[in-house]
């Protein structure tokens, strides 16, 4: 692996396809390329593998596009041949225009495919595929998988992928499925493909490389590419970008300053929170400001409105999360300010770059602190940036359950894999360190079944994801619905579902504007969300309460167990059936209700190990004589009395139950009753953040108090040598901006 060096790379322009230079010349006025553009030619166009640093704005997908298009005609490339990979559709259909251009000048074709690209568009990309696909990985994913996708013929002349934003992808679980995913391909190609990673500057810029690379690495070359990247953060702020911190302390002193300063200047902010965001902007426009808000929760037409706004006027301010750090083209601007401090050098590297993009402007950003320590961790990370320190992006560990999920799609995908063979197709060793243990653990489960050495979809796999063909295993990193608002056909935006996590009686009312809007005292019981309608207008919506789906785990073997777990699942209960080996700390959570029926071989070891776990419910299937029996024993050997005494010996409505199917029914009715009567409405939150490991266990996230899935599609999140999930965006980002008040109220 090595750094590209000026010296070696084509005279600019000189390496191009000659009608591609003559556009750059003549159509874009380009008299040369930038540093980044001139060094990536050689190796993209020799082939190898290479990562492409460079501030945001910083011509990182020319630098991949114009060489790899220049390839293609040279080697005369046909079908399918390229793959352009985002992690985001928003960036997707913000590049779309500029490549659909740059492709037509090579005479080359550039088409979209993602989950809002009509199906009559992709049938036609499937008879007439494009030569250059722009897509997510997980649409990647979707069509491997679809039995109305030819993906052998598809993908058979692949030649080249390029991961924009790739440290985006490398930090986390969505890293580990996009090299996966590259695997498959090349095994269907039946071809190495050339990886290019476009990304911001990153601390280990080379391993970053040899990750992209996934089993290539270490047999292909790879460059890293970065003449930029390096300038920007190895001089001093003075030397090379305007950097000003201020302390403000508050919200509406930091409108007055940004409404004073810069008059007539575009003007960009960034707030790490959709709270702040709204906030700000009322005080903004409270002053006459001229403000666009973006977020993640406003409507696409409304984020686009706002864009639109925002490129088209002059003296204006728009105000942003961080869903504007990543590359999308909102035009040119004046300045960059900072609401507090990111929570990364990187971060800020990537907001930094949205400034100083006409010639003969510097980069700035002006830093308001609200708080004292929010001034004091803004200074801290100046410096450490002044040092000449970035994050290094990592890839967690032993993505165990990202490996279980690809194994599942490979059966889909191929019908049925080897047992022992099915690894060739994910050559990377933290993909397949634990190779054997994941299909143990998912034939036991029957999420797999086996035959004559082949494995394919086990009835346990079709019953959690059979539906809607097997969408909800491929959308592994998708976030629980947010609940759309609609002004009649119109869509406004999104709200958290946290925002029905406290207990109210009946309906509950949202308000959604601001408290003034609505001319009187927001009345008990009601809930005010900010919302970002450029109409600046409310609305009153009613939303009747429900209740949470329910945790019931089953210990034991029996018949009535099994009757009882179907039973439960037919109301959409999530439901766990263990073997007294399997039931141990964690599998239940203050939030379940748990049966032990294990027909007195291991009673009191079980009712002793789920008193230990604190359930919602707890019940012993046996005589009452047995069950008195049992919590004798038990307090006998220092078992607490008051959790003894929520034990519930026999388990069951006393229906007169005779056969297994009746006890089973019993149980269920005394459950349901329970809970329709509001039984455990008051039950805390459980104190711990999740177990590890492949089971499907469940979490809580520490925001909402929301019971998810411990696993990738509950947003994990590692934060101390701990690992909490989440569950949607909103509530991992509100964690991230400001952990500690979550994390000492778990701790309680």
């Amino acid at each position: 692996m090595t750094d590209a060096s000026p010296q070696e790379a084509e005279p600019p322009l000189g390496g191009l396809h000659p009608t591609l230079a003559y556009h750059v010349v003549n159509t874009l006025g380009w008299t040369t390329l930038r540093p980044l553009q001139r060094d990536a030619l050689a190796p993209v166009l020799r082939g190898d593998d290479a990562l492409l640093l460079a501030p945001t704005a910083g011509g990182k997908t020319e630098a991949a596009a114009f060489p790899i298009l220049t390839r293609m005609a040279a080697e005369g490339w046909t079908g399918l041949s390229v793959i352009y990979l985002c992690p985001l559709k928003a960036l997707l259909n913000n590049l779309l225009p500029r490549l659909e251009v740059y492709g037509a000048w090579a005479g080359r074709r550039v088409a979209l495919w993602h989950g809002d690209t009509p199906a009559s568009q992709r049938q036609s990309m499937l008879i007439d595929p494009p030569d250059v696909l722009l897509t997510t990985p997980e649409s990647l994913e979707s069509m491997l998988v679809s039995t109305s996708v030819d993906h052998r013929r598809l993908f058979a002349d692949l030649r080249a992928v390029i991961v924009d934003e790739v440290h985006a992808f490398g930090a986390g679980d969505r890293g580990w499925h996009l090299i996966a995913v590259l695997e498959r391909l090349s095994r269907i190609a039946g071809r190495p493909l050339q990886r290019i990673g476009l990304s911001a500057t990153v601390g280990n810029p080379a391993e970053l490389l040899s990750w992209l690379q996934g089993s290539a690495a270490g047999h292909r070359a790879g460059v890293v590419v970065a003449p930029e990247a390096k300038t920007v953060t190895t001089t001093l702020p003075a030397a090379d970008a305007d950097i000003q911190l201020d302390y403000v302390g508050s919200v509406s002193n930091a409108a007055k300053v940004i409404a004073a300063l810069y008059r007539g200047e575009k003007r960009l902010v960034f707030c790490d929170s959709k709270r702040l965001v709204e906030e700000l902007g009322a005080h903004l426009r409270e002053l006459g400001v001229t403000t666009h808000l973006i977020h993640a929760s406003l409507s696409l037409d409304e984020r686009r409105r706002s864009e639109l706004a925002f490129a088209e006027g002059r003296d204006c301010v728009i105000v942003s999360t961080s869903a504007l750090e990543l590359g999308l083209d909102i035009g040119d601007l004046d300045r960059v300010i900072q609401i507090n401090a990111p929570l990364t050098v990187a971060a800020f590297l990537q907001r930094l770059g949205r400034s100083g993009r006409r010639p003969g402007t510097r980069r700035n950003c002006l830093f308001l602190a609200l708080r004292e320590d929010d001034l004091l961790l803004a200074a801290g990370l100046l410096l450490a940036w002044s040092r000449g320190f970035v994050e290094p992006v990592a890839a967690p560990p032993s993505p165990r359950h990202i490996t279980a999920q690809q194994l599942l799609a490979l059966c889909l995908q191929e019908g049925q894999v080897g047992e022992r063979t099915w690894q060739e197709w994910l050559p990377v060793p933290a993909l397949t360190a634990d190779a054997q243990q994941i299909t143990a653990y998912l034939l036991e489960q029957g999420f797999l079944n086996a035959d004559g050495g082949m494995l394919f979809i086990g009835p346990e796999a079709e019953r959690r994801f059979g539906r809607r063909h097997f969408m909800g295993l491929m959308a592994v990193f998708t976030a629980p619905p947010e609940f759309t608002v609609l002004h009649v056909r119109d869509e406004i935006g999104r709200v958290d579902p946290s925002l029905l996590a406290d207990r109210v009686e009946g309906p509950r009312l949202l308000l959604l504007g601001a408290p003034d809007q609505f001319g009187t005292a927001v009345p008990d019981g009601m809930t005010v969300v900010p919302i970002s309608c450029q109409s600046e207008g409310a609305l009153e919506i009613y939303i009747e309460a429900v209740l949470p789906v329910p945790h019931l785990v089953i210990v034991g073997g029996s018949p009535m167990t099994r009757t009882l777990a179907e039973l439960a699942r037919a109301l959409d209960w999530s439901t766990d059936l263990l073997s007294t080996d399997e039931f141990r700390a964690g599998s239940a959570s203050e939030r379940s209700m748990v049966i032990v029926a294990t027909q007195g071989h291991g009673d009191e070891d079980m009712i002793e190990r789920a008193v230990a776990m604190n359930p919602a419910y707890l019940g012993l299937v046996a005589s009452r004589k047995r069950g008195e029996a049992v919590l004798g024993y038990l307090a006998e050997r220092g078992v607490q009395k008051d959790r003894l005494g929520k034990v519930h010996a026999p388990a069951g409505l006393d229906l007169g139950k005779t056969t297994h199917e009746e006890m089973a029914v019993a149980i269920l009715a005394e459950l349901v009753q329970l809970r329709a009567s509001g039984a455990f409405a008051d039950v805390p939150a459980p104190r711990a953040a999740g177990r590890t490991g492949l089971q499907l266990a469940e979490a809580v996230d520490p925001v909402c108090g929301m019971t998810v899935t411990a696993g990738a599609s509950g947003m994990p999140l590692e934060h101390d040598a701990g690992t909490y999930y989440f569950c949607c965006a909103g509530c991992r980002r509100t964690f991230e901006e400001d952990p500690d008040p979550y994390i000492r109220a778990v701790l309680k």
